[in-house]
């Protein structure tokens, strides 16, 4: 049994894994040996000034030191780091990627989009759907939001938008992506009358709080109630009511908002909530390419 490392440096936080991969009923499954989520919020300086300040590479650095650390110990095969909308985005994205090759010796990938997309499709959960059914895969980020388009087997579509909830919580996100995402839904998704698969820890917790587990579907109306009700609430009411980390408490609400309104432009009623994300992705195509005997990249 193999185990990969995977980081996530996104607009809202970062996160690292360090998982086993299993095989069951003939499908690779990731069971989690740690995983660590450190708010950096590299998105609030990126989407207002467009660029990264001293102190957030400084930061970054130590984060990615102290992840390096932690995958040494556990000497996985390999691992994959992936940045995405805030390092996308950030005038001085590349110099910082260098940064933290330079001074904490992990090789970081900045990825589109799309190509966030796909990594997050690569967890294989659609492999448990039903495949005469069609479904839209929604990842929402603190800097974008990811939409693919899946039946039986086929990507039909796909798209990103930059629409996050980081932009949306420091009032930088720019109104005519909104009317991008909803256009592409009405005339792309919604004729295919989809379900939704939500990815992202903020459907996660909002799923935790229906108290639906992660087999269970949730319906338009009982996200909105939930919505509703959380945006009624003081961030400290949030964190006190359910436990939520402050970094999670502002930005759950952005969150919802997101969804139910990806969901109400492509016509869809419901949202299944499988718990996975892109280190998921990572993980499983790290195994797919040590299984098919292809070249990963090493620990550091």
């Amino acid at each position: 049994m193999e185990t990969f490392a995977a980081i996530d440096v996104g607009s809202n936080a970062v996160r690292l894994m360090i998982a086993r991969v299993e095989v069951k009923s003939g499908r690779p499954s990731v069971q989690k040996e740690v995983f660590l989520r450190i708010p950096l919020r590299l998105g609030t300086e990126v989407f207002s000034q467009q660029r990264l300040s001293a102190t957030a590479q400084t930061n970054l650095v130590k984060t990615m030191l102290a992840f390096r650390q932690i995958i040494e110990v556990f000497a996985p095969q390999s691992y994959r780091a992936c940045a995405t909308s805030a390092m996308r985005d950030a005038e001085n994205g590349l110099e910082t990627v260098a940064m933290v090759e330079r001074e904490a010796g992990i090789k970081l990938e900045v990825i589109d989009g799309l190509q966030e997309a796909m990594v997050v499709f690569s967890s294989h959960v659609q492999d448990s759907l039903d495949p005469e059914q069609c479904y839209l895969f929604i990842d929402v980020g603190g800097g974008s939001t990811e939409l693919l388009l899946y039946r039986n087997g086929e990507i039909l579509c796909s798209n990103s938008f930059n629409i996050g909830t980081v932009r949306i919580l420091h009032n930088t996100l720019n109104p005519a992506e909104w009317d991008k995402m909803q256009q592409w839904l009405h005339q792309q998704v919604k004729p295919y009358m989809p379900i939704a698969i939500g990815s992202g820890g903020n459907i996660n917790r909002i799923n935790r709080i229906v108290k639906k587990d992660s087999k269970k579907i949730m319906s338009r109306s009982t996200l909105k109630r939930i919505y509703t009700h959380l945006s009624e609430l003081s961030i400290e009411e949030r964190v006190i009511l359910y436990g939520l980390k402050s970094g999670r408490a502002d930005v759950i609400v952005p969150a919802g908002r997101i969804y139910l309104s990806a969901m109400q432009w492509a016509g869809i009623g419901s949202i299944h909530v499988p718990k996975f994300g892109l280190v998921d992705g990572l993980i499983i195509q790290q195994y797919e390419l040590w299984q098919s005997g292809k070249q990963t990249q090493k620990q550091p």
